[in-house]
């Protein structure tokens, strides 16, 4: 049989015996044949107690060695569940990221892999052992510095290293059974869906939905890799995502018409922040200025909206979100602006949140953005920005609103189970 790369996220290790019942879930697969190799996270809360710890010494880590740090919580990861397989009586390596071959750019903390030559891992297999491998980290190709990848981006280990194994599958294992129709913590009759296609699934980790890093979807489509998203706390099936022709029509949509669109489920962010130019000259030009200082910052956006200039005066608003811990940068960028662009002022809000509804056909389905509005507007939520693609509409609300608006949008659109099918085991969901 083939190889079978499984990763465990932090709530899954979190402590002892929860690296003992990994190890027994490893030495099972391992049981039925399959070479296995394993991508583990930090245990628990970890890598955010190392960032408290580098944040008391000084309010700015070097960058560098913030990355060498926060891949010390993969390490003990690595280790323990090593050594907890062996005491089970099965053979385990251990491996950092550039020990099993993980190559990527030289940026500090959100690293990009260019390259996997896994050549100790696949020895590691030929002779009988159990590969553990720490996620969230690699080696720079130019600089031989230690990187990390960004937060959750164990997940994109585990993808990369499953493409250049060629494996069968790439297991995710968190502490929910699969990818739900919304976030279980907010909307208690959440549905699990089966099966995904990497572009909603992609929609929804842009959106807000936490299960899957964003990077590690956009692997795993580009290289056909499927990805079985489940809980390491149950034997359930989770959810399988894969490319959109694999995606069966469940027995009871049978009935539904072709070309009505499928609402996949509905996403939320609170990590977002808006900021608004007010009164820029509406002129060739200077909204080309405002987006080249941020992109400089490198900072990346998410919604723009540019209102019709006012006939009296010439001038316009842009509004624009990005992610709430950036929000400063940018507006330091962008006030270094104002001479030479000329705007009226900056204004800055991190009250808000972002709700989003993800499924294919859309776009050839009318009424879908009418029944999402409507649904808002009777649960009293005003909305204050909007954005769309063929598989996805997506608004920006006060954050107070959050839940409101995605029990509202779950319940419009039929999303919800009669039975309870979301349980969080871990509390986490990583």
């Amino acid at each position: 049989m083939g190889i079978v790369v499984q990763k465990f996220g932090g709530s899954s290790v979190a402590d002892a015996a929860g690296v003992k019942r990994v190890a027994q879930r490893i030495i099972n697969t391992r049981r039925e044949g399959h070479d296995v190799v394993v991508v583990v996270s930090a245990m628990g809360d970890t890598t955010d107690e190392l960032i408290d710890l580098a944040n008391e010494v000084t309010p700015l880590p070097p960058p560098r060695e913030l990355d060498m740090l926060l891949t010390a919580g993969e390490r003990i990861s690595m280790a323990v569940l090593a050594m907890a397989i062996q005491s089970l009586g099965h053979e385990a390596r251990s491996f950092t990221g550039s020990q099993a071959g993980v190559i990527t750019d030289a940026e500090h903390g959100r690293a990009k892999i260019i390259d996997v030559s896994p050549g100790r891992i696949t020895a590691a297999l030929a002779e009988g052992a159990i590969a553990i491998v720490a996620g969230f980290q690699g080696v720079s190709q130019t600089t031989k510095d230690i990187t990390t990848l960004g937060r959750g981006g164990s997940d994109t280990t585990a993808v990369a290293l499953a493409v250049a194994l060629d494996a069968e599958v790439c297991e995710i294992y968190s502490d929910v059974d699969g990818i739900f129709t919304a976030d279980p913590r907010i909307e208690p009759r959440a549905r699990k869906v089966p099966r995904i296609s990497y572009e909603e699934c992609l929609e929804m980790a842009a959106q807000g939905a936490k299960i899957l890093h964003l990077r590690c979807v956009e692997y795993a489509r580009r290289y056909d890799m499927p990805i079985h998203v489940r809980s390491s706390f149950s034997e359930k099936e989770g959810t399988w995502v894969v490319p959109a022709d694999q995606v069966r029509v469940d027995d009871t949509e049978k009935d539904t018409a072709m070309e009505e669109a499928i609402i996949t489920g509905v996403a939320h962010d609170r990590s977002q922040a808006k900021i608004t130019v007010v009164g820029v000259p509406d002129k060739v030009g200077e909204a080309a200025s405002i987006f080249r200082a941020i992109a400089d910052a490198q900072i990346n956006i998410d919604m723009i909206v540019q209102n019709v200039s006012a006939a009296a005066t010439g001038l316009t608003d842009i509004s624009f979100t990005l992610p709430r811990g950036e929000g400063q940068t940018a507006m330091s960028a962008l006030s270094k602006l104002q001479g030479s662009v000329g705007y009226e002022r900056l204004q800055y809000d991190d009250s808000v949140g972002k709700v989003s509804i993800v499924g294919a056909g859309m776009s050839s389905a009318p009424g879908i953005s009418a029944r999402f509005f409507e649904a808002l507007s009777d649960a009293g939520v005003n909305i204050e920005m909007i954005s769309t693609s063929e598989i996805r509409v997506s608004v920006i609300v006060t954050e107070t609103q959050v839940v409101d608006a995605v029990n509202a949008a779950h319940a419009t659109f039929n999303l919800g189970s009669d039975e309870v099918e979301a349980v969080v085991y871990g509390g986490t969901g990583r």
